[in-house]
């Protein structure tokens, strides 16, 4: 099953506004899914914007992926930059850790 963070269009027509969603990439983009974390009104001025920081890095840790306009709102809430500093962080932990295996071993 792939896990993506997308969004759901909500509102009547011509006045759409979307709720960011965890789904199964299976279901229609209105249809079933796992998790609401957060909404998008692209139509006030400025653009609303809200997502649960914590919930969206926990399902991005998890492997969920997110849709170019999905990413595109997580890198302006800055999510996306903490999600892959965390990453890099762990890849540098992990390659210090198998370096220092590597030289107990020798």
């Amino acid at each position: 099953m792939a896990v993506k963070i997308r969004l759901r269009r909500m509102g009547a027509q011509k006045q759409a506004h979307y709720r960011v969603v965890v789904a199964d990439s299976r279901q229609p983009r209105d249809g079933k899914f796992i998790e609401t974390i957060g909404h998008y009104h692209p139509q006030r001025e400025p653009a609303q914007v809200v997502i649960n920081e914590a919930r969206a890095l926990h399902w991005l840790e998890r492997g969920a992926l997110p849709t170019e306009t999905a990413r595109s709102l997580l890198r302006k809430q800055g999510i996306w930059g903490r999600f892959t500093e965390m990453k890099e962080a762990r890849r540098a932990k992990q390659h210090a850790a198998e370096a220092e295996g590597g030289e107990a071993e020798a």
